[in-house]
């Protein structure tokens, strides 16, 4: 062959190719594994410290668990320091009213919308060299004219709008007006009644007095699960005031004095508080309380209309001995102005302050163990008459219905006298809704109850339920109770339930009432009609 002989072909070599593949295999299923035990090492590493940033949640929540019952104990210590020291006395000044007019707020109709514009309606102008030699067309000349009428009839639509838009700016702003003169007339209406209020308290009328006291305890700031309720009453001729309170009850000391978190358990648990601090605590509050009332009317009365305060605290809860309701009064006590005025509040300790006023305070508070109140509410307030015994004229099985309505109401009033109650029948005129009073003497559930007889043959209304919660409220009563021969609507029975001193005793109640107490069978009236289930 031309050019030398051909060098032979060299053959593959197989094995070598599949040595080197099998090496490179080796290699990748080396590097897989590495890359997989890594995964698995940054997973595990991940998953501690998942596991240890959870621990240290869990440990902080426990830190402000605690933090918070700290605190919440904290603020139970120094009811009566923070009144005294960062609380201002509450004035008449301070309940006036400031009046602050709202700025008027136009919005778009402030801003009238823009005016057509020609140049939006003209036509384009003529080209060429008849337009440049100033021959007219026909044609643009009808192209102007009805550009024309476009705008003229845009110019008119822009007016009308506009005049639309300045009447209803004119509407808006004498409307705005319009609440701003009524909201100004009731902030001054209120002032010049307040300035009334103010010259009555000074005068030592009793309305004025009473209504400024319930400001004043109403204006306090305890915290959130002390109860908000009480009633005062006020003596003109001696002024003296009455002031009844109600406190809150053991558990408002936080049961639980830390909060740690167990790692293996994965729980957090509350150490307890002991015992006897927990009593001590909850002494220690009733205490403060006490004071802290007498320190806040004082300091609120700097015109000296109040001489001296009788303080009953009591607190709301049910007996766990036979699950009724009870209100017993576990602090009482008279303090005069001069006496009070004379403490130091902020460096006193708050149960022997209240031994060197001569409190009687219950020597069990933690078990409900009541005291007598030193003083309890009058009467006087209410226009009374003549008891009339009216059980001893009925007949075997009296028709309550048939009764006149004098006469139901002073029957009902010596029902709740063989109960155990002392009571009194109210004049019938101008009685404020109030037929008889009944006095609770037990020491327990002493209080003053307002008592409404209706004789009815059809449902009580509910306006009437309703009107009774507002003479509760106005007589400063524990209790009011709704006496009927007829029956209550479900509206009214759910108002009374949420109302919580509210008691309806329908004709199936007084059937059995008169029975157990007079020993009378008596037929109420008409019977209620079947409720639809």
């Amino acid at each position: 062959m031309a050019g030398g002989a051909a060098r032979p072909r060299r053959q593959p070599d197989y094995a070598a190719q599949a040595r080197r593949a099998e090496a490179e295999q080796r290699r990748l299923q080396q590097q897989a594994e590495r890359e997989r035990k890594a995964a698995e090492t940054r997973a595990k590493q991940a998953e501690r410290e998942q596991r240890a940033a959870y621990a240290v949640a869990r440990a902080q929540e426990a830190v402000d668990l605690t933090s918070v019952a700290e605190d919440d104990a904290e603020k139970l210590r120094t009811l009566l320091a923070r009144s005294v020291q960062q609380a201002a006395p509450l004035s008449f000044s301070a309940l006036r009213q400031q009046f602050t007019p709202a700025v008027f707020v136009a919005g778009r109709l402030d801003r009238a919308a823009p005016a057509p514009r020609w140049e939006d309606f003209e036509p384009p102008a003529r080209r060429g060299l008849l337009a440049s030699l100033g021959f007219a067309s026909p044609r643009h000349e009808a192209a102007v004219e009805e550009a024309r009428r476009r705008f003229d009839e845009a110019l008119s639509e822009h007016a009308r709008g506009d005049e639309k838009r300045v009447a209803k700016l004119a509407e808006r702003r004498a409307a705005h007006d319009s609440k701003v003169r009524d909201a100004a007339d009731r902030v001054h209406a209120f002032n010049a009644a307040l300035a009334e209020r103010e010259a009555a308290y000074r005068a030592g009328d009793v309305e004025a007095v009473e209504w400024f006291v319930d400001q004043v305890l109403a204006a306090s700031v305890y915290p959130h699960d002390f109860p908000k309720r009480h009633q005062v009453s006020y003596q003109a001729d001696t002024g003296d005031l009455l002031v009844q309170l109600d406190l809150p009850l053991e558990d408002v000391v936080p049961p639980a004095r830390a909060f740690k978190y167990v790692k293996t358990r994965d729980e957090i648990v509350p150490v307890p508080r002991p015992e006897k601090e927990r009593k001590e605590l909850y002494a220690s509050v009733l205490a403060q309380s006490a004071l802290r009332t007498l320190h806040e009317v004082f300091a609120s009365d700097p015109d000296r209309v109040i001489r001296s305060i009788a303080l009953n605290c009591h607190v709301d809860t049910i007996d766990r001995a036979t699950g009724r309701g009870v209100h017993p009064c576990l602090i009482t006590l008279q303090a005069r102005r001069e006496e009070f005025e004379a403490l130091v509040l902020t460096k006193v300790e708050p149960r022997l302050c209240l031994q060197r006023l001569r409190a009687l305070v219950s020597p069990n508070p933690y078990e409900l163990e009541p005291v007598r109140p030193l003083v309890t509410f009058d009467l006087s307030k209410f226009r009374l008459m003549d008891s009339m015994d009216v059980v001893s004229g009925l007949d075997s099985r009296p028709v309550l219905i048939d009764l006149s309505p004098l006469e139901f109401e002073h029957l009902v009033r010596q029902l709740f006298e063989a109960i155990g109650m002392e009571g009194w029948n109210t004049q019938p005129s101008k009685d404020e809704g109030v037929d008889a009073v009944v006095m609770n003497t037990d020491p327990v559930m002493k209080g003053l109850c307002v008592i409404q007889a209706k004789r009815s043959r059809n449902v009580v209304p509910f306006e009437t339920v309703s009107a009774l919660a507002g003479v509760v409220e106005h007589k400063r009563a524990a209790k009011g109770i709704l006496v009927t021969t007829s029956w209550f609507g479900r509206a009214s029975q759910a108002f009374a339930q949420d109302h919580g001193r509210l008691e309806l005793l329908d004709g199936a109640n007084l059937v059995h009432l008169f029975k157990e107490h007079l020993n009378l069978d008596v037929i109420p009236g008409p019977v209620p009609p079947k409720r639809r289930s």
